[in-house]
């Protein structure tokens, strides 16, 4: 029987505002209204006494005071509520702390980051609904191959360039240069590690493009998985907050702050425990004694947004291109790139299912060497790799992709790498050691047993296989050097920062006039250009609002620009046109129509010719001005859309919608 969530009084416990905010608000968009909140186990107790109808726990697991944990054996050992419905979330993700929950009568139990649909199915979990037989593996009743033969390779992905290689190689089979005989390649796009993590253990994909310690932390625990390759070697960065005063001594901007990582388990949170250690900042989970800095587990996509949001985090770690688009939005500085730390180090891997291994042996072989011809593709002609890695990595255009950012991130001399996509079983072997010892973090596996090295010994040049070792620079030094220097890199290895605040504003803008000025707006965000028609007023809209037009059976506002401007209104000419753009209001994408004096041309705009919009002083409201680019013909004013109404002039073109 479904959940009423009219009739579920829920306790949302966790110490981290911005997290519980945001749950609160995931919860709320699943129906859930009834919200008391908690900030860690003593209040929730508390709580608990107090009100008397909670039907529903939610709690973190790290706190400080008493823990998720701890509030679990409570309530548990409660005669009141020792059989009310309880859901763990919590950031380790590892399956040895799964274990511990359910021996202490957990309900379920939910790793972070989750989404919507995540928290949906682990709210039934706790509530006694089981899963969907469709849901469970079913070998037998599966349909394996095509009608020809081929075997139907599903392969799980999220929205990074880490698994740009699987995108190549699906484009290069669609264009016809790659020609595979025994598999054809069906790609997942998900939208976040659980769920990836989730559908390789179920069988319900292949195969993932998967983070090394989840895929090793699964097999650990009985997933019949092996590693078959290495998706890239780097590939990630390490960015720091543009808010708030950096200056000496460098390590004390992170004091008290909290720091975003993808996920507990990942190379990530690796590299950032080993950079704040040695850099004398001793960092860890909520609930660790005596931490300096707080690892919190936000979802990559949303990484930029929340430390827009959030002047108390320090910063976040990710991989490309999120980082860099950070850099370019203006959010984040450059610290290091996660190269610098470990040369050629690994992070994703290709982690394939045991029966598509055993059954379709010459399948795996021919993906694997696909693989690697894929990923030499993308170091030879990076260009045409960061074209294909547009439609990959952003089908959808919310992340605002550019191939000029992208082309960055795939050049960058210690970024991210695909010529090698050797597995190193020393290196996996670095990352769980370090991990299990001086983080506490997983278990101890055999890697001998978990690497199938047989494909990878097959498909991988001689060359290749003899540049095994990685290079890890550990050094006190070097971490003070990076702190020390800010948002440089070190001249010698001839990596730049300069251009990465403009990357993302490179690229292809139509321009136009408004008097004598000048104007550009970003060809992608402009759906067509018509000429003047007749435009139908609406009552109590604002001057610059002309009101609505009829475009083939679609109602769109238009808006004079010159009045949104504040300049002299100018009657109509054969000249003027309305420019009808794809437009941002409350994340929901609508047209809009711009009249404008005339369109003069399309102009592409290199990094190099464009700067920041200059200061006019606290008064003076820029935010519409996106930057000022210089043209042969003159200076430029580029607009970001988006930005050219204020919040209740967006909320009243959304009503026209409504």
């Amino acid at each position: 029987m479904p959940i009423d969530p009219n009739n579920v009084k829920i306790l949302l416990v966790e110490d981290a505002l911005t997290m519980r905010k945001i749950e609160a608000k995931t919860l709320r968009s699943l129906g859930f209204e009834q919200i008391i909140e908690a900030s860690d186990g003593d209040e929730a107790i508390q709580k608990l006494q107090e009100v008397d109808d909670i039907s529903f726990i939610i709690s973190d697991w790290n706190m400080p005071q008493k823990d998720g944990y701890e509030l679990l054996v409570w309530v548990r050992t409660s005669e009141k509520y020792k059989n009310i419905p309880f859901l763990m979330a919590t950031a380790q993700g590892e399956h040895k702390q799964e274990k511990k929950a359910i021996e202490a009568g957990v309900s379920s139990f939910v790793a972070k980051p989750f989404n919507a649909e995540e928290l949906k199915a682990k709210i039934d979990e706790a509530f006694g609904m089981k899963q969907s037989d469709e849901e469970l593996l079913d070998l037998d009743s599966r349909e394996w191959e095509t009608p020809s033969g081929k075997l139907k390779l599903k392969i799980a992905h999220i929205q990074i360039t880490d698994h740009l290689v699987v995108g190549v190689m699906n484009e290069l089979i669609r264009r016809g240069m790659m020609m595979p005989r025994h598999f054809e390649l069906e790609l997942q796009c998900m939208q976040g590690w659980n769920l990836v993590k989730e559908a390789l253990a179920k069988g319900k994909v292949d195969a993932a493009c998967i983070l090394a310690p989840i895929a090793m932390d699964l097999f650990g625990f009985g997933s019949p998985i092996k590693l078959v390759m290495l998706t890239h070697k780097n590939g990630s960065i390490f960015v720091r907050n543009r808010q708030g005063q950096y200056s000496e001594p460098y390590q004390n901007f992170f004091q008290g702050k909290s720091f975003f990582i993808p996920h507990t388990m990942s190379v990530h949170h690796m590299l950032c425990h080993l950079f704040f250690s040695r850099a004398g900042v001793k960092a860890g989970v909520a609930g660790e004694k005596g931490i300096d800095v707080n690892f919190e587990v936000i979802d990559p996509i949303l990484m930029p947004e929340f430390l827009r949001a959030n002047t108390g985090s320090g910063g976040f770690m990710v991989a490309e291109p999120l980082g860099t688009k950070a850099i370019a939005a203006g959010i984040a500085d450059l610290q290091f790139l996660s190269g610098e730390l470990w040369e050629n180090h690994p992070c994703c891997v290709v982690a394939m299912r045991d029966e598509v291994i055993g059954r379709y042996p010459d399948a795996v072989h021919e993906f694997c060497d696909l693989l690697v011809q894929a990923g030499k593709f993308i170091e030879r002609k990076p260009e045409t790799a960061a074209e294909i890695a547009v439609n990959f990595l952003d089908p959808n255009r919310k992340l605002g992709l550019k191939v000029p950012l992208l082309k960055n991130v795939l050049t960058e001399e210690l970024g991210i790498k695909s010529g090698n996509l050797y597995p190193a079983i020393e290196d996996l072997d670095r990352i769980q050691q370090y991990m299990y010892r001086n983080m506490g973090i997983g278990s101890l596996i055999d890697l001998e047993k978990f690497v199938d090295i047989r494909f990878a010994d097959s498909v991988c040049k001689e060359e290749d296989k003899g540049k095994r070792a990685s290079v890890l620079h550990d050094s006190e030094d070097l971490a003070i050097e990076i702190l020390t220097r800010g948002t440089q890199i070190d001249e010698k290895k001839k990596t730049t920062v300069t251009n990465k605040s403009m990357l993302n504003k490179e690229g292809k803008y139509l321009t136009f006039t408004l008097g004598e000025q000048e104007y550009g707006i970003d060809i992608l965000k402009i759906r067509e250009i018509i000429g003047m028609v007749p435009i139908r007023s609406v009552p109590q809209t604002p001057s610059f609002v002309k009101g609505v037009v009829n475009l083939r059976g679609r109602v769109i506002p238009v808006m004079d620009l010159r009045l949104r401007f504040g300049m002299e209104e100018k009657g109509y000419t054969d000249r003027t046109c309305i420019i009808v753009l794809e437009h941002e209001v409350e994340e929901k994408t609508i047209q809009m129509g711009i009249v404008v004096d005339t369109v003069s041309e399309v102009l592409p705009m290199k990094a190099s010719d464009i700067e920041d919009t200059p200061s006019f002083g606290a008064s003076i409201d820029t935010k519409h001005i996106l930057a000022i680019a210089k043209a042969e013909s003159g200076v430029k004013i580029l607009l970001d859309i988006d930005y050219v109404l204020t919040g209740k002039e967006k909320i009243m073109v959304q009503n026209l919608f409504d």
